[in-house]
């Protein structure tokens, strides 16, 4: 569990552009050439790509410099020199990249192979070929490269899932993940037995599926950093759907939902105008007639009362969800 890392800091540092070439065409025929110097080669970028074969930053932790390789120099004959190594970076989908010093967020990556500048190598120097004129038919000088830039980046991770789990710790979202997934993730009868964000593919009718995660407990104060605090706040910023899931023995399940809401507030007010669907989980526990009373005071979402020890309420839930989901599609511009 300790290998998912969802935050990483890289130094980048873009190669620098070869020098132009300050080079007058010799040979055994020729004395006195005009110029010939080639351009410089540039330098090699530094970029990002999305690799859907990656889960996390692992492989980013212990790699915190990326330096491209610099340009090569021009040479006679109007030789360009050869550009420098470009470095990518492969990152999970879901990676968004911000400037470490001023909070810029630089891209996003969200589909397999797609690629975005983090750091641009310098150009290369022009050839004294490119300043010859009437009245300077020699020139002696050539550009030099422009330097390299570099850039210290922070990658986020922020999983990408169409329904994402919320829910006090102990509240049944790992077991109701494997119920209606291939998932295995981690359960014990335990506050914080999810340590990682967990993500399963939810089978619905006629081949259908959506994507759905189990994103660790929130407790009260978590938008402070209580808990496992917002470290884990920010995997639900891109699930277009939430699935509030409150067990049926809480004491109360619309003042647990309010709390619920209110961490995501505070964290992130955009969070709120999420789709939201609420399951009240356990209900094994519960007769027909206590959730008949208890329909009088939740709130005013889709809810379903399900069990994943028997299955009760399961494919309920999954229609639900998918109805809103398609909803969420077609509200999109």
């Amino acid at each position: 569990m300790t290998n998912f890392v969802d935050y990483v800091k890289i130094f980048c540092r873009g190669g620098a552009g070869g020098a132009g070439s300050m080079h007058l065409h010799r040979d055994k025929f020729t004395a006195k050439g005009g110029p010939d110097g080639g351009d410089g080669g540039r330098g090699g970028h530094v970029l990002v790509r999305g690799n859907r074969n990656y889960w996390t930053l692992i492989h980013l932790k212990y790699k915190r410099h990326v330096f491209a390789a610099d340009g090569g120099a021009g040479s006679g004959g109007r030789s360009t020199g050869a550009d420098g190594e470009d470095v990518i970076v492969d990152v999970p989908l879901g990676t968004m990249a911000r400037d470490a010093d001023t909070g810029e967020v630089i891209c996003e990556i969200i589909t397999d192979g797609q690629q975005e500048l983090l750091v641009p190598g310098g150009r290369g120097g022009l050839g004294n070929w490119h300043f010859r004129s009437a009245t300077n038919q020699t020139p002696r000088y050539a550009q030099p490269g422009e330097p390299r830039e570099e850039r210290t980046v922070i990658l986020e991770l922020k999983t990408l899932a169409d329904v994402g789990l919320v829910g006090f710790p102990n509240a049944g979202k790992s077991t109701l993940l494997s119920v209606v997934s291939a998932a295995k993730p981690e359960i014990a009868d335990y506050p914080f037995t999810t340590l990682v964000p967990n993500l399963g593919i939810v089978q619905y009718r006629d081949g259908r599926s959506f994507v759905m995660a189990d994103i660790p407990g929130i407790i009260e104060g978590a938008h402070l950093g209580k808990g496992l605090g917002i470290r884990f706040l920010r995997h639900i910023e891109r699930n277009p759907v939430l699935l509030f899931l409150v067990p049926v023995d809480s004491p109360d399940i619309h003042a647990e939902y309010r709390i619920l809401l209110d961490e995501l507030r505070q964290y992130n007010p955009e969070l709120l105008d999420k789709k939201r669907v609420l399951a009240i989980s356990k209900s094994d526990r519960a007769d027909k007639e206590l959730m008949s009373e208890m329909e009088a005071d939740l709130p005013d979402i889709p809810y379903v009362f399900i069990s994943s020890l028997t299955g009760s309420g399961i494919m309920e839930l999954k229609d639900t969800l998918w109805r809103v989901l398609d909803e969420k599609q077609e509200d999109l511009p």
